[in-house]
């Protein structure tokens, strides 16, 4: 074995804790010599992933462009739910295709790929778009973006499951988050370099860089040693649909996950809401913005490894524990508005409660992945991990009116509450699921 590959297995050894590289389960055996070297490949890729959803966030930096270019503020509205729904929505669709692929990596490797393209292609709009009609191609190469980024995701998790061990894929996804924290550490300093909006050139130079990040995350993909897997029982659209309602009827423990899965959405919904709380507080422009990204990156740095230990320990207590302190956070967020003027009227308490926020809802992204990857086996995963992204992405399109028209309604303070409420659920739901590692 060369030096190089003995310090790899060594520092593998030490990521992961454990003594010996090869130990191995649910994977192939010929996948275990590989398995080190394939750990950090997983890792780069998802640096680059995690450093280009960050600087073409749909939150922060999308919203911007459109605002630099002119288009109209209702397209705003429309940004996060196309980029979260678009990319969970089809997902049941191209299951059966990835299913008849013997190497699900280069499926991996073309969502890569377009989303590269994309990022190049907003960067263009950036520099040549205006208007109604710079904002309308916007939002259709988000479409695009969107959609690719659910081919990615599905086929990650499946190459995840026939290359990395059971009782490490936790642990990877946890340096995975830690590393994407750093990531945007990163494009949070970045951020804070501009006192105003970023204007054409900055926003084209930003998401030229995420172009750049898919393109590394693709190249990774690619060189991944994954053994051919099964090909036989890859379904059509329509049967990939009748076989996810027959799981959802016939496997209890699957439709129970995807019932806590949807009540953990609170984490994630309350995220913005927190930061809207701390932006109507405290008049804070883009340098409040970028405080939040940058406390996100610590909270990310110091969340993931110890929530990725956790979940390959018992991901169903991951999930739980999340949503009680998702409801803790979504509380703490609420009370801000009481403090005193002098506190309230700043970021920084705001801050805490979103650094807070994050840290949890590392361990929900964390435990349900885990657990759904362990929970499913080899020749269904990528069917399992399908049907419940699709599942999540249409109740994400359903919720994401409802608590916009909530938040219309209640106002911020009153609905951070209500998803508190909703956090508590899904911990006592979470807590009720059946151990799977």
């Amino acid at each position: 074995m060369a030096d190089s590959e003995i310090s790899q297995s060594r520092l593998f050894e030490w990521l992961t804790g454990d003594e010996d590289s090869r130990m191995c389960r649910d994977i192939p055996e010929e996948a275990c010599t590989e398995q080190p070297r394939n750990f950090f490949l997983h890792l780069f890729a998802a640096l680059g992933n995690k450093l280009a959803d960050e600087l073409s966030s749909a939150r922060l930096v999308l919203p911007w462009l459109l605002g630099v270019i002119g288009a109209p503020t209702w397209m705003v509205g429309l940004l996060v739910p196309i980029r979260e729904s678009g990319s969970l929505l089809p997902q049941l669709f191209v299951a059966g295709f990835i299913r008849g692929k013997p190497e699900r990596k280069w499926v991996w490797v073309a969502g890569g790929a377009l989303q590269a393209i994309a990022a190049a292609l907003l960067a263009v709009l950036a520099l040549f778009g205006s208007g109604s009609l710079g904002g309308a191609l916007v939002l259709l190469v988000l479409v695009g973006l969107s959609l690719a980024r659910g081919l990615s995701s599905i086929a990650t998790k499946d190459v995840m499951g026939k290359t990395i061990a059971k009782t490490r894929r936790g642990t990877l996804m946890g340096w995975s988050g830690s590393v994407a924290g750093a990531a945007t550490l990163a494009a949070g300093a970045v951020l804070m370099l501009f006192d105003e909006r970023p204007g054409e050139l900055a926003l084209a130079v930003l998401l030229g860089v995420a172009a750049l990040g898919w393109a590394g995350n693709a190249l990774c993909a690619a060189r991944i040693a994954e053994t051919p897997g099964a090909v036989e029982g890859g379904e059509d659209a329509w049967d990939s649909i009748k076989l996810g309602m027959h799981l959802l009827r016939t496997d209890r423990d699957f439709l129970h996950f995807n019932v806590s899965r949807a009540l953990l959405m609170a984490s994630a919904l309350a995220l913005p809401y927190v930061a809207l709380l701390g932006q109507q507080q405290s008049g804070a422009e883009l340098g409040g913005l970028g405080v939040l990204i940058i406390v996100s990156g610590l909270a990310g740095l110091v969340a993931s490894p110890v929530w990725g230990k956790r979940a390959d320990a018992s991901s169903r207590r991951v999930m739980r524990d999340a949503g009680l302190g998702a409801a803790a956070c979504c509380l703490l967020g609420a009370a801000c508005a009481w403090l005193p003027p002098t506190v309230s009227e700043t970021v920084w308490p705001y801050a805490l409660v979103y650094a807070l926020l994050v840290i949890v809802h590392a361990g929900v992204r964390l435990g349900r992945k885990t657990y759904i990857v362990d929970m499913a086996g080899s020749d269904k995963r990528a069917l399992y991990v399908a049907l419940s992204n699709t599942l999540t992405g249409g109740l994400m399109l359903a919720l994401g009116l409802l608590i916009g028209g909530l938040a219309q309604w209640l106002g911020t303070t009153a609905l951070l509450v209500a998803l508190a409420i909703m956090a508590l659920a899904a911990a006592a739901s979470a807590s009720r699921l059946p151990e799977v590692e």
